[in-house]
């Protein structure tokens, strides 16, 4: 179809795009990389069916010239992105906005490494749950792997909450060693900001 005939993708993107971005290859259905991951960004800001799935894109919004998808693309192909994921609050701890001077590709380890890193689970702090048959609080965290580490049974809610802080701030400094500097220095930045100790004041 031609561009004026499209519709609006996700109600808010415009294609522009001169060629076709599905395309058939030896029988199987391929989809233009650009595109796949300008259209994933419009939905986790713009699908209501996405955002009743997954809070974390809650405020979640994409400046106007990334709504026109030439744009976007001409930005990716400027990019480190073969096999990488499109990153907002890295460079920009709790940013909202996908933009170019806010986004940048990471890699899927660095990506499952901050998921939520800012969150809440329940009534209590992240990492930490309290188990009522052993009155006592319990930490546990991924190891960056993928592999869900326990950390321990404590007394107060402080301790657990402490413990996971320790083991994600070794995890996360870990992982920034073996990234690329600009990477590295932002993902310390986080560590410094969000995972000191807690004061027991």
């Amino acid at each position: 179809r031609s561009i004026s005939h499209r519709g609006m993708v996700h109600g808010v993107g415009i294609n522009d795009a001169d060629y076709e971005i599905y395309q058939t290859i030896n029988g199987k259905g391929l989809t233009c990389h650009f595109y796949r991951t300008w259209e994933s960004m419009l939905k986790r800001c713009y699908s209501k069916k996405y955002k009743l799935l997954s809070k974390t894109y809650d405020g979640c919004f994409v400046c106007s010239d990334w709504l026109i998808f030439s744009n976007f693309k001409s930005w990716m192909e400027k990019q480190d992105w073969l096999d990488k994921c499109l990153d907002k609050d890295l460079l920009v701890y709790g940013n909202k906005e996908y933009h170019p001077d806010k986004c940048m590709f990471v890699d899927q380890r660095v990506n499952k490494l901050l998921t939520g890193h800012d969150a809440m689970r329940g009534q209590y702090a992240i990492g930490v749950s309290f188990h009522k048959t052993k009155m006592k609080f319990s930490a546990s965290c991924h190891n960056g792997t993928g592999k869900l580490n326990h950390l321990g049974s404590f007394k107060t809610e402080y301790e657990a909450a402490n413990a996971y802080r320790k083991f994600k701030r070794n995890v996360i400094l870990g992982v920034a060693n073996e990234q690329k500097e600009i990477i590295k220095q932002a993902l310390i930045r986080i560590v410094t900001a969000h995972y000191e100790e807690l004061s027991d004041e």
